[in-house]
């Protein structure tokens, strides 16, 4: 029976922004030890991702961009990309290696060799646009695993975005493809600031206001994200599953807990078996109290293994 294939890689590590960073390869560190101290690890499949090619990247990203993240890899030290994004020797690897989860994991649970999947990769990717690398992210793996599931044959995908920050990069890759749902709840007004007042028709956005709390949360996003999904009907569902807007994390202003992120992982899995056979592909975007971090992907996990 497939059970919840859970993808990491250990040159995701190696990508480092500098001491005192917040998105640092502690992350992966503290999600693996707790993932593998709980009493149901075995409802997971543990894998290291793939690392993918390049032209993989052309889905989404044009090549000039590419190339031009390729040219400012530093050989030492650090290369600013802007004021909170770095690249270090390693950074374009570990990108490669996180993208590679992704689409591994679309193939995967596609082929049904997976029941779900969960990506435990960094960088981040719901901030990067198509030609814009910025907030932690260097490509934007969520659109490019969407891509690879319409490439398959999908006519119809979903993304949905828990994260504090709105995930910018996604909506201006897919604001004008109808056949891509995107669903975004994040804190308003914030960083980034860019696409949060998108009006499209596949375009669902839920602006939080600065320390709402669990019960707005779920007041909010379930009958935004229950009433969109159930009209688009999409065939699978990716999730970009930012954890910082736990009330512990030091970079946002909402006040969820632990439970709200079962809470809100249950509801994606119940609307992925309305309609997408339970396809679920979830990547790690935010949070970055690492004891936070760790146990809110726990209660994510759990709902994917259920």
């Amino acid at each position: 029976m497939p059970t919840t294939l859970f993808l990491s890689h250990k040159n995701c590590q190696r990508h480092d922004m500098g001491q005192g960073h917040p998105e640092s390869p502690l992350r992966l560190q503290a999600i693996d030890q707790l993932v593998r101290a709980t009493d149901w690890q075995d409802k997971l499949t543990f894998a290291d991702a793939p690392k993918i090619d390049l032209n993989c990247l052309c889905n989404i990203h044009p090549k000039h961009h590419i190339q031009a993240l390729m040219e400012l890899v530093p050989q030492h030290g650090f290369a600013d990309i802007d004021g909170d994004t770095r690249l270090n020797p390693y950074s374009l690897d570990a990108a490669l290696y996180a993208v590679g989860a992704a689409l591994h994991a679309t193939d995967e649970v596609i082929a049904g060799r997976a029941k779900n999947a969960f990506c435990a990769v960094r960088p981040p990717g719901h901030h990067a646009e198509s030609a814009i690398a910025m907030g932690f992210c260097l490509f934007n793996s969520v659109a490019l695993a969407a891509e690879r599931a319409l490439a398959s044959g999908m006519s119809r995908v979903a993304i949905l975005d828990f994260d504090v920050h709105h995930g910018n990069g996604t909506v201006e890759i897919f604001q004008d493809r109808p056949e891509v749902l995107v669903c975004s709840s994040f804190q308003y007004p914030f960083y980034p600031g860019r696409f949060d007042d998108v009006v499209r028709p596949n375009i669902c956005l839920t602006p939080l206001s600065a320390g709402s709390d669990g019960a707005d949360f779920r007041k909010a996003v379930e009958p935004d994200w229950t009433q969109a999904v159930r009209q688009h009907h999409p065939e699978m569902i990716f999730v970009s599953a930012g954890f910082d807007a736990h009330h512990e994390d030091p970079l946002g202003g909402l006040h969820l807990y632990d439970g709200d992120f079962l809470y809100i992982s249950q509801l994606i899995t119940d609307l992925a078996m309305g309609s997408a056979r339970g396809r679920v592909v979830s990547l790690l975007e935010g949070g970055y109290q690492l004891q936070a971090l760790s146990r809110s992907v726990v209660q994510h996990l759990k709902a994917l293994t259920e």
